[in-house]
């Protein structure tokens, strides 16, 4: 059973605000043009604390039980395909093949973040189009619905590991590596950034709080001149970031923004 919680009439800063601090609770998130959807497990709500955050920010939320059922028929009837530029299409099996774009990839999202539509996937795909995935290993740390793994490997990486912390996104990630014809990709249930080898270029989009935990162990395991994208970042979080980074020998050499959200690219010194 999960618990959707939706805040009423906010603005895009206040739905960015929140999406930041109930990132690390809510298993995830659905944006209208005047409101906030937030879902939760029923055992991890916490209704003190988000009727704390409402009171702090001055909203309103409603609060609904929907069952497991149904979440397939939410994420359907508002699954809009998703082009960036003319790189990557990302569509559901129920869409028609997206035309003159170089990589189209199928995306079944079920309870797992990531299918595009929100910012920070969107930065992410972006920023890979500039990086060469050839012969490389891949680490793709919180992998949610395998999206990015999915792109480093038709980028054509030679080794790819993802993760995630939730067992339903290592089922939904297998599911969709099937879908689209990548299935040697190796999958990690674990909630750590750490893993016992080292990585050309490390992707991780999760959020603030969880990066600033793994920045040690993810510069750890890149190799030298290596390469580590985050996103998952409000741009009030690059001093911070950029700080940890550099206090773990990762020098900043790129960032791109959308709608408040960053994208920070470091090299391994």
């Amino acid at each position: 059973m999960h618990i959707q919680i939706t805040f009423n009439n906010i603005s895009d800063t206040i739905k960015e605000l929140l999406i930041a601090e109930l990132a690390d609770i809510a298993e995830g998130f659905e944006e209208t043009d005047t409101d906030l959807h937030a879902f939760f497990m029923k055992e991890k709500y916490d209704r003190e604390a988000v009727t704390s955050l409402a009171a702090l920010h001055n909203i309103t939320f409603t609060e609904n039980e929907i069952a497991p059922q149904n979440w397939n028929a939410l994420w359907e009837s508002n699954f809009e395909p998703v082009i960036v530029e003319n790189f990557v299409g990302v569509r559901a099996f129920f869409h028609a093949p997206i035309p003159d774009v170089q990589h189209e990839i199928i995306i079944t999202p079920k309870m797992s973040f990531g299918t595009g539509h929100h910012a920070t996937t969107y930065l992410m795909i972006q920023q890979m189009q500039q990086i060469d995935f050839k012969g490389k290993t891949v680490f793709d740390f919180g992998t949610g619905t395998g999206i990015l793994a999915i792109l480093a490997a038709k980028l054509g990486a030679q080794q790819i590991t993802a993760n995630d912390i939730d067992e339903w996104s290592i089922q939904n990630a297998r599911e969709n590596f099937e879908t689209n014809n990548v299935t040697d990709i190796r999958l990690v249930h674990s909630d750590s950034g750490m893993m016992a080898e080292h990585f050309d270029i490390i992707l991780a989009n999760i959020n603030r709080n969880v990066l600033l935990e793994n920045i040690s162990h993810l510069s750890n395991q890149l190799n030298n001149n290596g390469l580590l994208i985050l996103s998952g970042i409000l741009r009030e979080d690059i001093a911070i970031i950029e700080q940890c980074c550099k206090n773990n020998h990762l020098s900043l050499s790129g960032q791109a923004e959308k709608s408040n959200w960053m994208c920070l690219s470091f090299k391994k010194l």
